[in-house]
């Protein structure tokens, strides 16, 4: 019984606070643009509405469309329960679950991709296109950043490998993480969410033959993984097994608006990358990553 109401929690705390990320990072978008902006719970209307709508099916698309966010979406769900949370853990931990987190965020991307081919639109297989290209870089930096913390830790359990601080490669690793947050969520200098032209996006544009509650799982999936990698980014970093209980869940909350504030500044203060530089950005993240495993290493050495 405890434990069926550890994962109903754990699930509410994921499902529920997810979609408020995208508000807070519109609010603070529309602040430095000296703007009202959308309400902060604007998503969560958004979710509503496109749960009470039908759905449009293209003629040339099979099952999979429909299969293919609702898989995602699970996958993305799986994950997050995955991801310790402080001092509360996780639900399930075992040794080598980072592994299995890594091919599910891959399962999750692989499913939105097969859906957004499933329609026969060029528009949608150019995104797609584009996304996978994305993706090969982004997931070699998120590998090495793994590889730093299981070096650090000599674990591949999220639990363990989350604990610690990592010292003097804390601040590369922050660098990598972050860029790599700002290309797997497709915000801006990669990918601009709100924009309009086929031509320019990435993830929106795969979507764009969605509607009603696929939609909505695809849309709501978005902000799992966003806050999945804040969450991630923020426990790599900060010393979270050095704090008490409750500091260290005043100091993870801390730090995902801190860093939710962070992608609502870069995107109001950069402009998108061409897509000739986009690997470059990639590239420099990996090397970020690699040097945080570098340190990570040599100083296991010593």
């Amino acid at each position: 019984m405890t434990l069926i109401l550890d994962i109903v929690l754990r699930l509410a705390v994921w499902l529920l606070l997810a979609p408020l990320l995208p508000g807070i990072i519109n609010k603070v978008k529309a602040w430095v643009a000296g703007r009202r902006g959308p309400p902060v719970l604007q998503l969560y209307y958004d979710l509503a509405k496109l749960w009470r709508k039908g759905v449009v099916l293209s003629t040339l698309a099979s099952p999979g469309f429909v299969a293919g966010p609702a898989v995602a979406w699970v996958a993305l769900t799986g994950a997050a329960m995955l991801m310790p949370l402080g001092p509360a853990g996780s639900v399930v931990s075992f040794n080598g679950d980072v592994l299995l987190l890594i091919y599910l965020l891959a399962l999750a991307r692989f499913c939105t991709v097969w859906a957004a081919m499933e329609t026969g639109s060029a528009f949608e297989g150019m995104g797609a296109a584009r996304e996978v290209s994305y993706a090969v870089l982004a997931e070699v930096a998120i590998i090495a950043a793994v590889l730093s913390l299981s070096v650090e830790t000599g674990s591949v359990s999220l639990v363990t490998m989350l604990s610690p601080s990592l010292g003097t490669g804390a601040v590369l690793l922050a660098a990598g993480l972050f860029t790599v947050l700002l290309a797997e969520n497709c915000r801006v200098p990669f990918d601009d969410p709100n924009t309009h032209l086929e031509l320019t996006m990435i993830h929106e544009v795969m979507v764009l033959d969605h509607s009603g509650p696929p939609l909505a799982a695809v849309l709501h999936g978005a902000s799992v993984k966003l806050l999945l990698f804040t969450v991630l980014l923020v426990q790599a970093v900060l010393p979270m097994g050095e704090l008490s209980p409750l500091g260290a869940i005043a100091a993870l909350a801390a730090g995902v608006l801190v860093v939710t504030v962070g992608v609502g500044l870069a995107e109001s203060l950069l402009a998108r990358l061409a897509f000739r530089r986009v690997p470059l950005l990639l590239t420099t993240a990996f090397l970020f990553c690699l040097f945080a495993l570098l340190v990570a290493w040599k100083g296991g050495a010593e």
